[in-house]
């Protein structure tokens, strides 16, 4: 159906008469109600507050209002308490081995401090790192280590992209890094 210039005088006639959008549709025929609103807004027409054409909107008396000035009461002064002192708690410096890009809908692994991974796990990633392919994202695959080296901001940032261990994202000595045995972690929580 198309607005032709009669269905738009008799939308303006029948709007202005105070119709309700419902019974413009049903008159012209072959729209519906919100076609009618969409096309009263494309138009500009006035919203209406009342119901038919002599309902006017009244001018808003405005009542004159004067401001009351309370009195502040007095309030006794106090002795000031001792400053109480905050410590701040510093966070621990992020080591190449807790930086991690999870791609979106994997879980996280567990995420150990660098104090609770064996110094052999951190000597054999420093070895595995340094035979590294560097892959970009782009370049990894289901067969290549994922493990990220470096900070995403910065043009040196790499993926390991050593052969994955089966069932694993990384390659081994990445897994020995992120994944710590089940004995060590219930040992943790104690």
């Amino acid at each position: 159906m198309a607005w032709t210039d009669e269905r738009v005088e008799l939308l303006k006639k029948m709007w202005g008469e105070g119709q309700s959008a419902s019974q413009i549709a049903k008159e012209l025929g072959g729209v519906t109600r919100n076609a009618v609103i969409g096309k009263v807004h494309r138009l500009g027409l006035s919203n209406r507050a009342g119901v038919g054409p002599a309902a006017k909107p009244e001018p808003a008396k405005a009542a004159k209002v004067e401001p009351k000035i309370k009195p502040v009461p007095k309030v006794e002064a106090k002795p000031k308490a001792e400053p109480v002192v905050e410590t701040a708690v510093v966070p621990k410096p992020v080591t190449p081995a807790r930086r991690q890009i999870i791609p979106a809908g994997q879980p996280l692994p567990p995420q150990p401090s660098a104090n609770e991974i064996s110094p052999e796990a951190l000597a054999k990633v420093s070895e595995i790192e340094k035979k590294a392919k560097r892959l970009t994202l782009m370049e990894l695959t289901e067969r290549t280590c994922k493990w990220p080296v470096g900070d995403p901001a910065t043009d040196d940032f790499w993926f390991c992209g050593l052969p994955v261990k089966q069932g694993k994202p990384y390659c081994e000595a990445h897994v020995g890094v992120a994944f710590q045995p089940m004995s060590s972690r219930r040992d943790r929580r104690r």
